[in-house]
């Protein structure tokens, strides 16, 4: 690339981020913060328009206070930059800044072999801030790349209580136990349950800004990545995953309901939805490796709102997208989730596994007022609890709060509203 153009754009992007909307404080932002003083480089990754970029400003002016190099590779004006013009791009900033010894770089995942100028860069002594799209970044091939030298972020949607800090609202010690506040706690949670996280969206109220995620994400992270030509079945494959949320298939089944191409593409195609960060498919639990490998897998998507506007009709699914917060929030603090199948068939959605031998199963129901809905739930659990030797378990729903013995057995149920306030 001509340094001209490569100088005109670092200039042009310093002059935008640094007006830029500040954004609320994100919880990822104090995890970044602790590893500043560090050389390893800090790698977040996180699907588009989540706040990768707002949460790298926030460290910028939190800890560097603008003493740093900065370029997003999101613009189309670097579409031909390759590993090759980093040391150009590198004496434009020696030019307009002098010399400085960290960089943030924003979608870096758009270069190939970028690895290579941030290794031979720390070196020398440079902390790098990274961002990007795709799930690759966390690999432990990267690790290789950078030898071991790199600590890894994900980013999500806003949580609960960041939602409730964007709009305004810090919950009191006490407020779940004050009507008022519990029931402005309440709604602000059906907002949350229906719309999601994606701060853009949130902040705009403009569902096209979802659907324009969702086509940046097939035709910008997939189809341009992957250099795939026939994008129709990759789309067919993407509402379906969408349309059915919490609910299990098999890549057989699912090349037979879509006709789609062969089961290596649909697996290849549904391993690069889940790259990107739109869904995420997670195993039933066994001991058995083998009959993890072979078992249905179950589908969850990144953000509520981001499902609705593309295919799931909230009035009809309340149930799933309840099932799908618990998801991403178990996600968000890093658990390892499978769902779990008794020897009778029964279903529990979720089983966190921590540690080798630490089990928790955990039930999301909308709500337990059908006595059908619940004597089912209650019994799904206290038969995976007995077959997993297990003496308590958890039911989050709506609005539903109660503590049940069962011969021996604790079942709590919580609202989850509440859950997602809870303090770790």
């Amino acid at each position: 690339m001509q340094k001209p153009l490569l100088k005109e754009i670092v200039l042009e992007q310093e002059k935008d981020r640094k007006s830029l909307d500040k954004g609320i404080s994100r919880m990822a932002l104090a995890v970044a913060l602790r590893h500043a003083a560090l050389p390893h480089a800090v790698v977040v990754s996180g699907v588009r328009r989540c706040g990768k970029s707002t949460l790298l400003n926030q460290v910028i002016g939190d800890h560097y206070k603008d003493g740093v190099y900065y370029l997003n590779f999101e613009d189309e004006r670097l579409v031909d930059f390759t590993v090759e013009d980093f040391n150009d791009l590198y004496e434009v900033f020696l030019e307009l800044y002098g010399e400085k010894k960290v960089f943030f770089f924003d979608e870096i995942q758009n270069i190939p072999k970028w690895e290579m100028f941030v290794r031979r860069m720390q070196g020398k002594g440079c902390k790098f801030f990274i961002t990007g799209s795709n799930a690759s970044l966390l690999s432990k091939e990267l690790g290789t790349k950078l030898s071991g030298r790199n600590i890894n972020i994900e980013l999500f949607p806003f949580s609960f209580l960041e939602f409730l800090s964007f709009k305004g609202v810090q919950p009191s010690k006490n407020g779940l136990f004050l009507m008022v506040e519990r029931a402005t706690l309440k709604k602000h949670f059906s907002e949350y349950l229906r719309h999601g996280g994606m701060p853009e969206y949130l902040k705009y109220q403009d569902r096209v800004l979802l659907k324009r995620v969702y086509e940046d994400i097939l035709y910008r992270d997939i189809v341009a990545r992957y250099g795939i030509k026939q994008v129709k079945p990759l789309r067919e494959l993407g509402l379906y995953l969408l349309s059915n949320i919490g609910g299990t298939f098999s890549y057989n089944n699912l090349k037979k309901v879509l006709g789609l191409g062969s089961m290596n593409t649909i697996k290849s195609y549904a391993d690069y939805l889940e790259n990107s960060y739109l869904i995420f498919l997670i195993s039933k639990f066994s001991y058995s490796l083998k009959e993890q490998f072979v078992a249905l897998k179950k589908i969850y998507c990144i953000d509520n709102g981001l499902a609705e506007s593309i295919a799931f009709q909230f009035s009809k699914n309340k149930g799933k997208f309840l099932e799908n917060l618990v998801f991403l929030e178990l996600k968000r603090i890093g658990s390892e989730i499978y769902y779990y199948k008794t020897t009778n068939n029964l279903e529990v959605d979720f089983l966190v596994k921590t540690g080798k031998k630490n089990l928790q199963l955990i039930q999301v129901a909308d709500n337990l007022d059908n006595d059908k809905t619940r004597q089912r739930e209650i019994n799904s659990l206290t038969r995976a609890m007995e077959e997993l030797k297990l003496k308590e378990a958890l039911i989050l729903t709506d609005d539903t709060e109660d503590d049940l013995k069962i011969e021996g057995k604790r079942i709590k149920i919580i609202p989850l509203y509440k859950w997602l306030l809870r303090e770790e």
